[in-house]
């Protein structure tokens, strides 16, 4: 039965006591885990924060994003390599918290532009560091799920058919993929193509509404996502990340400029949207 998670983006980018009792009402409402960004950095917070969802009975998924200084893709092998250290350190934090998934568009920094369109060799020197990050991860029991985002964001993978290539191109069996509801909504042409192409390596998906509020509130084509999901035997996280004003920090990064939905509006209805599409598609 495939499990459903909560981005605790919606309150923080920070990992703290705070999230503890949001924690706790996620559980009370049904879910099976909550997803964290790994954003902090004292690095004791993780063993503590993860004691305490895992005493809930609930299971942790972890999202990661890489900065201009430690570009994966970068023409500086130093940068590149800092890429390299700043997702190990990431396994590491997510073995702390016995999290099995780490998540986001860490092939490339984000929201870094070269002002052009990407090259195949940048597609080469995103492989060679998320191999070596692979075999990291192996070690760990970690999957390295990584995410095509919208062109605003990114540049090096929008679509299903760029990011296939470059998973083909790692070619380690602990690098895979997230499918994002509302970064495709943006950049694939076709939704159910979208899903069949990403499916080989598919191992996480975003449940995310075109505004970033409530799942089933606005216009992604959830019936076609649903079931391509349930045609292509989709097993893993239906987990949903929404964007709100409550990190102004993190709201200001990622352009969120107004509230689209009130963070448990979404937590609450969001939980019983993916149910009922579950149930509708067999899940």
């Amino acid at each position: 039965m495939n499990k459903i998670g909560f981005n605790l983006l919606a309150w923080s980018s920070s990992i703290s006591d705070e999230l503890f009792s949001i924690s706790e009402r996620l559980k009370e409402i049904g879910y099976d885990g909550i997803e964290c960004f790994l954003g902090s950095e004292e690095n004791k917070i993780y063993k503590h924060f993860g004691r305490h969802i895992h005493d809930l009975e609930l299971d942790i998924t972890c999202v990661l994003v890489l900065g201009a200084e430690e570009d994966p893709i970068s023409d500086s092998s130093v940068v590149r390599n800092k890429g390299l250290d700043r997702i190990k350190w990431a396994i590491d934090r997510a073995s702390d918290m016995d999290s099995k998934i780490i998540c986001g568009p860490f092939h490339s920094a984000y929201a870094h532009f070269s002002n052009k369109a990407p090259e195949n060799e940048e597609y080469i020197r995103s492989a060679e560091i998320l191999l070596k990050a692979g075999e990291y991860a192996e070690q760990a029991g970690v999957v390295l799920a990584l995410e095509a985002v919208n062109r605003f964001e990114c540049y090096l993978c929008n679509t299903m058919d760029q990011l296939l290539k470059l998973i083909k191109l790692v070619s380690h069996p602990n690098v895979k993929a997230l499918y994002d509801t509302h970064h495709s909504n943006i950049e694939d042409k076709n939704i159910k193509d979208a899903i069949h192409t990403i499916s080989p390596v598919l191992s996480h998906v975003h449940i995310s509404e075109n505004d970033r509020g409530t799942p089933g509130k606005g216009h992604i084509l959830w019936d076609e996502t649903f079931s391509a999901l349930a045609e292509v035997g989709y097993e893993g996280w239906f987990t949903i990340e929404a964007f709100t004003l409550n990190d102004p920090d993190f709201a200001n990064l990622i352009n969120v400029w107004r509230e689209y939905s009130a963070p448990w509006e979404i937590a609450e209805q969001g939980f019983k949207f993916i149910q009922r599409m579950s149930d509708k598609y067999g899940f």
